[in-house]
């Protein structure tokens, strides 16, 4: 037969629910807080409080989930629990604090048992732990909270089935509980969330304490915001336990008749609602702090970056590894299938290719060509792919993909994954190497020492010829350079050269207006059998324009008009190396007016901005004629007029002699400058007058 509870009890209950709004509100007057600061005089003394919350929350883990079955008389399993009183120096830590613990859950049983003021309560449990630091604080009085909470509930959980719990729990008059776990089931429920909302009080107070004092101190915001609110979360989450310390204690000997109360369960909810409100308000300041660390380690290991880079060393390991990766936990680069250390790379020139997920697949085959072609040419390097990628969001599925598709492709050394690339590093490549869109080719010799900040031009110029890829390399590859087809063709197409070998006129066109291609070539071969030269037409394409160029040579093709660049990676590559020369020469500061080779590039690109065609008529080697489309469709229909200077200076000079003839102060050159990593020209004359040309800032997306 269960007793009754003593009325005295029942009314000390009604008058603290009734109260309980007053303490929440003088809680949080100024006068209070200095209660708590006063009681606060901590020695030094630290405590390894960690093991104690994992003891904390294995009782609580445990008890909390067994609630609902043991109200309703089905007692859960219980597995075999792993031995933690020798782990992590457990014991010896338990050992010191015993009696503190002990000295606690004492004070919440009988002060709690009485129904004594809450607050009073607390104070006293701060009191008790005046010499302690915050963390420690919350964390034994949780610990002393959950030794009660955990007897109460193994008594409950054993009492079924183990005499001695069921002795237990008739001295306690605790069989009404059990009997009656319906009308509790609120109350319980209001327990369980106000414990997990304390927890993490703890916890998070816990983690202001470990954050690493060389990256922010106490009194550096956010932290010091922080801090000003602990001393009132540890407050909050001791006032907490009290509650959850009466309602346990005050069901011990309570009838039926009298647990059913809410107000208690409403004082609960109120609390666990005031103490998550903390919790989330420490959390945001949690993350600012965290990102205030990341922004101090990224600036410091900005900083080291750069010390390293800018020093001298034996060999390029140190460089390398701080680039790539500096722990030494993984193999971070892939090379096909099999993953290797940084180590291969010793003793090395090493390529870094740098670039976002979006890298053509014209830039990887003209690239492999070159790598496979090293032994050939009496070279050596090793190039590696770095991906950068955006680091404030995770790689979706999608790029996962393209990352490991552009993989594949790579005969060369990659990274193993896009974030083994420290935010410092990527910071240092946009700062300091000018990485935006287009890729870059980073060189570092032997030693490591960075020779040249962007080699893919010098790449797509030369090829290996460039090696070692510096700028005294280039400088020397410019002086024996004349503006020629063999600099404006290279080794894109053998054909071409052997019909020079011939003694074959070549003219090379370009655009995409079917209309002038199919008059210009009709008139070209027209002129052709007049002048009585062999002359072959060679169509070069647009560029950023694959589709567009595609049914172009669908047109030559259907018309039969002459040879074309069926590959789509020969007309990239012919466009891709005129604007790399552009970008060497803006490097090397060469103007329009002191480069004939710098005028003739721009003159290119100003041809393929246009929305007309273009053509360039040479005879050997050397000998070259351009012009627009409109010019040179006019020039070659006036072949008559110009007739009688062929046979005495020849087909190119007679047809350059004309061209000039019908330059007008009337024209429209528009010059689309690529968007390569490096200086764009301050000035850029007209390749037609030689005026200075306005500047306009374009920004361009074809998907063509």
């Amino acid at each position: 037969m269960a007793a009754t509870a003593h009325p005295n009890r029942v009314q000390q209950q009604v008058v603290k629910g009734r109260d309980h709004g007053k303490f929440l509100r003088m809680s949080d007057d100024t006068t209070m807080m200095k209660q708590i600061q006063a009681t606060h005089t901590p020695d030094g003394r630290e405590v390894e409080v960690k093991p104690i919350v994992q003891v904390i929350e294995e009782i609580l883990n445990h008890a909390t989930p067994a609630i609902d079955g043991t109200l309703h008389g089905n007692p859960p399993h219980l597995e075999a629990l792993e031995d933690r009183s020798s782990q992590d120096g457990l014991r010896g830590i338990l050992e010191e604090l015993a009696y503190t613990i002990q000295k606690i859950s004492c004070e919440l049983s009988c002060k709690c048992s009485g129904g004594g003021d809450a607050h009073a309560t607390t104070m006293a449990v701060f009191n008790m732990l005046s010499h302690y630091s915050w963390d420690a604080k919350v964390v034994l009085s949780l610990a002393a909270f959950a030794a009660n909470y955990g007897e109460f509930w193994l008594v409950i959980q054993l009492y079924a089935t183990n005499p001695l719990a069921k002795s237990v729990a008739l001295l306690k008059q605790m069989p009404d509980i059990i009997e009656h776990g319906n009308s509790l089931k609120s109350r319980f429920d209001a327990v369980t969330k106000l414990i997990n909302v304390m927890l993490d009080v703890t916890k998070i107070i816990i983690e202001f304490k470990e954050l690493p004092s060389l990256f922010i101190s106490p009194d550096m915001p956010p932290m010091s915001s922080a801090m000003a609110l602990i001393p009132t979360a540890a407050y909050w989450t001791i006032r907490g336990i009290v509650a959850c310390a009466s309602q346990i204690i005050s069901l011990i000997g309570t009838s039926h008749e009298y647990i059913s109360w809410t107000t208690e369960s409403w004082e609960l909810s109120t609390l666990a609602h005031k103490v998550s409100s903390i919790h989330e308000h420490l959390m945001q300041q949690l993350i600012l702090c965290h990102q205030h660390i990341e922004e101090k380690k990224q600036f410091e290991a900005y900083n080291h970056l750069v010390r390293i880079l800018e020093m001298s060393h034996l060999d390029n390991q140190k460089v390398l590894k701080t680039l790539i990766y500096v722990k030494e936990d993984i193999q971070p680069l892939l090379q096909g299938n099999t993953k290797v250390n940084i180590e291969i790379l010793r003793r090395k020139t090493v390529l870094l290719l740098i670039s976002d997920l979006d890298l053509l697949h014209e830039e990887i085959v003209i690239l492999h060509k070159f790598y496979k072609e090293q032994i050939k040419s009496g070279v050596e390097y090793e190039v590696v792919w770095l991906p950068v990628v955006d680091r404030s969001k995770p790689l979706n599925e999608e790029n996962q993909n393209k990352f490991h598709e552009l993989q594949k492709e790579m005969p060369w050394y990659t990274l193993l994954h896009p974030s083994l690339l420290e935010p410092a590093v990527v910071r240092y490549i946009k700062e300091v190497w000018h990485f935006t869109k287009k890729a870059i080719l980073v060189v570092l010799d032997l030693q490591g020492k960075v020779v040249c900040r962007n080699a893919l031009h010098m790449m797509w110029i030369w090829g290996n010829t460039a090696y070692p890829f510096t700028n005294s390399k280039e400088e020397s590859l410019w002086k024996v350079e004349t503006w020629s087809l063999k600099l404006l063709v290279d080794d894109i197409d053998a054909t071409i050269f052997d019909w020079v070998n011939q003694g074959k006129y070549i003219c090379m066109y370009g655009g995409v207006n079917s209309d002038w291609i199919l008059n210009f070539n009709t008139a070209a071969r027209d002129v052709a059998k007049a002048a009585g030269i062999q002359l072959e037409m060679v169509y070069v394409g647009k560029s950023n324009a694959k589709e567009q160029v595609r049914k172009t040579i669908a047109f030559i093709t259907s018309r039969s008009l002459g040879y074309y660049w069926a590959d789509p990676t020969n007309i990239w590559f012919f466009w891709t190396r005129m604007e790399s020369m552009l970008y060497s020469k803006t490097q090397h500061r060469k103007t329009i007016e002191n480069d004939s080779i710098f005028s003739g590039v721009l003159t290119m690109l100003s041809f393929d901005g246009s929305d007309q065609g273009w053509a360039v008529i040479c005879q050997g080697p050397t000998e070259m004629a351009q012009a627009k489309g409109d010019m040179i469709l006019k020039s070659i229909t006036q072949y008559s007029d110009w007739s009688d200077d062929v046979q005495q200076i020849g087909f190119v000079p007679a047809l350059n002699k004309h061209l000039r003839t019908l330059h007008t102060p009337e024209h429209c050159n528009r010059l689309i400058l690529p968007g390569i990593n490096g200086d764009i020209p301050e000035k850029v004359v007209c390749a037609e007058c030689g005026r200075p040309m306005e500047k306009y800032f374009m920004y361009r997306c074809c998907t063509d």
